[in-house]
This record gives structure tokens, C-alpha cells and sequence, in this order.
């Protein structure tokens, strides 16, 4: 495959992924910067996607356009994916999602911590995005360049966003560590409240977090073959 090709057949399995390990559902996607022409990313036109040919994808440029004139409608987020690109060029991929557990740390004062070792990545810091603030109500959902921006903003150089009632997005070098960061923050979110239920968590130093995320990020194949061999 060339790295284009590799790089949609990842798209379509951290999809099928995502969707088994109860990350997203029929709402929530996934994106990849095309790593042969970095001013394009790559979408799937729904969750119920199996392979990677051309009338499942969707390729855009930065500016959140689709790529060509098929017809076809893409999705009403992805100013989350483009606008995240534009600001992080070490990005390569994005998860948006709707997990259950990770909208209380959205909506509370209670900020998303690491106290998993899978998590170090969350020492970064979890910012909150609160759409309200400076767009007043709206149906909170990213539906602009200029909503992107300011997402892709409250991002920072974190792995994570969370979304006041909404979600979050989360970013990677990578499809597979983008993945890895989705499923773990899923997972430490649902830690954290009953460890809190049980005392005073202890959660990772500074320095625990940044050794077992760069342990992490050299055996992401690992649980990547783990969840595919699932599917």
C-alpha cells in the first residue's frame, strides 16, 4: 500500500474500532491528514463503514471543503478536524466523540486527571471548550471555521478537549494513537468518579505521566492488533 492507502485502511479500522469498544456510535467520526499532501484529510461518510473505497470517504482540504463535486454531503463537524489541523501541524488524526463518561468532566469543576498509567497523555491538560461563551446559544454542535478555530484554540497543544455538554476531541501523531488516547480517556473518565467516590484519588505525577506516554507511544500496535482482532 502506499502510505495514502495505509493510511485510509487505518481510518476505516479505528472506526470499526471505536464503534466496538462503545467510543462513538452513529454520531462521533474520525479523520486522517493525507500524509502524501498534508493540506487534506479524510473522513468516512458514516460509522457503518467496512473498507476503505471511494464512495465511504470523504477528502476535504483545510478548509473543511470537500475535495471534488460528487454530490456528496460531508459531515456537519468537520470544522473540528480541519481547524485542528490548521493549528496543529504535529496532528494526524482526530477522534470526536460523545462517550457518556467523559461528559460530567465537561459540565463540572471536577477536571479529567490521570490516575490510570494509560493516561499520562491527560497530564497536558484537559481544557474545557464552553461554545456559550463567546457565541451565545447555539445547538452545540461545530458547525463553522470560526467555531473550529476557537476549539482547535481551548485544544492548545493538550491531547484532549472536552466539550461542555457535547463530548470531546481528541488528537494523535497518529490513527493508532489517537485511537489509544480516545479509548483510555473513555476509560480513566469512568475510573476517576468512583476512585473519588473512594477517598482522595492519587492520581500520576508529572513525571510518571511522561514516562508511561512515551512508553505507550512506541507499542501502539499492540493494543491496536488487540482491538482489530475483536472486530
Amino acid at each position: 500500500m502506499s502510505p495514502t492507502e495505509q493510511a485510509l485502511d487505518d481510518l476505516v479500522v479505528a472506526t470499526r474500532i471505536l464503534v466496538h469498544e462503545q467510543v462513538i456510535d452513529c454520531f462521533g467520526h474520525v479523520s486522517v491528514r493525507d500524509p502524501a499532501r498534508r493540506d487534506r484529510y479524510f473522513m468516512t461518510r458514516s460509522n457503518f463503514v467496512v473498507s476503505a473505497d471511494a464512495e465511504a470517504l470523504v477528502e476535504l482540504d483545510l478548509e473543511s471543503n470537500p475535495v471534488g463535486a460528487d454530490g456528496q454531503r460531508p459531515s456537519i463537524e468537520r470544522f473540528i478536524h480541519g481547524e485542528i489541523y490548521r493549528a496543529r501541524s504535529d496532528v494526524n488524526a482526530v477522534v470526536h466523540t460523545h462517550a457518556p463518561a467523559l461528559i460530567p468532566f465537561g459540565v463540572s469543576r471536577v477536571p479529567l486527571r490521570p490516575l490510570y498509567h494509560m493516561c499520562g497523555f491527560l497530564a497536558a491538560g484537559t481544557p474545557v471548550f464552553d461554545i456559550k461563551t463567546k457565541h451565545g446559544v447555539t445547538n452545540m454542535l461545530i458547525v463553522s471555521r470560526e467555531l473550529g478555530q476557537d476549539l482547535a484554540a481551548s485544544l492548545g497543544e493538550s491531547a484532549i478537549v472536552l466539550m461542555r455538554g457535547h463530548g470531546a476531541s481528541v488528537v494523535g501523531a497518529s490513527v493508532k494513537e489517537a485511537v489509544f488516547r480516545a479509548v483510555y480517556a473513555t476509560v480513566n473518565a469512568q475510573l476517576q468518579p468512583i476512585a473519588m467516590q473512594l477517598g482522595e484519588p492519587t492520581y500520576l505525577s508529572e513525571e510518571e505521566a511522561a514516562k508511561t506516554d512515551a512508553l505507550h507511544g512506541q507499542v501502539l500496535s499492540r493494543p491496536w492488533d488487540y482491538w482489530k482482532s475483536r472486530l
